[in-house]
């Protein structure tokens, strides 16, 4: 069943809710661990280096896509599909014919991505690339399906995002749904999101590049630590109760309900924890401490 996006509601959450004690460790944690000193554990640590905004959202994309599993099969696979896309991946990209990406990609495997799902995958970008000029320009297409007034805000970044998904995937044949989910059927999006969110935010971790899109209209990347986070410590979900119930996966309404709660610490930027708080499930270093600890004893230290 689809997602009507317009029923998806901005929770009203009361200033009251938010907690000073925590208000005051996200910045510490924000300060200490957002920097690219605990990049290295992390496929983003393969986008950064393209100074090029083309380069960086191709390989962007294939990054966020792939990043399910442990952190080092991640980066071996990262790594291994962007080694044929050379220095410079859209324009690689863009120059490679249907039987060159078969041959770069025909023997490529990980977990649930199949050799054919990342052909057909790597074909929908390039494809993309040749109409759209850029997969910035792509997103932004999809908020001209209706009037200014009615795309703006959370309800016009589903849409684009949903349009983008859709888009690619009638770029070619056929891949995995799981490894580009739509938010119109209703999941969280993890990797989805995690895309936009370094194409969005420009700070000492996200590179950024895109024009078009505010960082106040993106959605919190629901993985499984900031998912644990979120129904422990920080109480913005229900904790669950059942193992059945903990092996139901989070819903976009959960992301979207966990986003505003971070507008109560950082309105127009609400996805700017992401990256240092799951540095502590992701990335966790000597020195650190659990969040519920932080929380106890402040000031919160998180070392280089």
């Amino acid at each position: 069943m689809k997602v009507e996006f317009s029923t998806i509601r901005i929770p009203e959450i009361s200033p009251d809710r938010r907690n000073p004690a925590l208000a005051a460790v996200l910045e510490r944690l924000y300060a200490s661990c957002g920097n690219r000193a605990r990049l290295d554990k992390d496929p983003l640590a393969l986008v950064v280096p393209f100074q090029e905004i083309r380069d960086r959202e191709v390989a962007g994309l294939v990054c966020s896509m792939l990043a399910f599993g442990s952190v080092e099969l991640i980066l071996g696979a990262c790594k291994k599909a962007l080694k044929p896309l050379g220095s410079q991946p859209a324009e690689r990209l863009l120059s490679m014919s249907d039987a060159e990406l078969q041959t770069a990609y025909g023997d490529f495997q990980y977990r649930f991505c199949f050799p054919q799902d990342m052909v057909n995958f790597m074909l929908a970008i390039r494809n993309a690339l040749r109409r759209h000029g850029s997969l910035n320009a792509l997103f932004l297409s999809g908020r001209d399906a209706g009037t200014q007034e009615k795309l703006q805000g959370q309800t016009g970044f589903l849409l684009a995002a949903s349009a983008f998904v859709r888009v690619l995937k009638e770029m070619a044949g056929p891949f995995r749904k799981n490894l580009l989910p739509d938010p119109a059927d209703g999941s969280a999006c993890k990797r989805l999101f995690l895309y936009f969110r370094w194409m969005v935010r420009q700070d000492a971790v996200d590179p950024g590049g895109w024009e078009g899109v505010s960082p106040a209209e993106l959605l919190v990347p629901l993985d499984t630590h900031m998912l644990s986070f979120c129904r422990g410590p920080l109480g913005f979900l229900e904790p669950l109760n059942t193992a059945r119930q903990s092996a139901v996966s989070p819903s976009l309404r959960d992301a979207v309900l966990v986003t505003a709660y971070f507008r109560l610490y950082a309105p127009d930027d609400p996805v700017k924890y992401d990256f240092a708080l799951t540095r502590l499930g992701i990335d966790p270093r000597d020195g650190d401490l659990p969040l519920s600890q932080l929380l106890q004893d402040s000031p919160a230290v998180c070392p280089d």
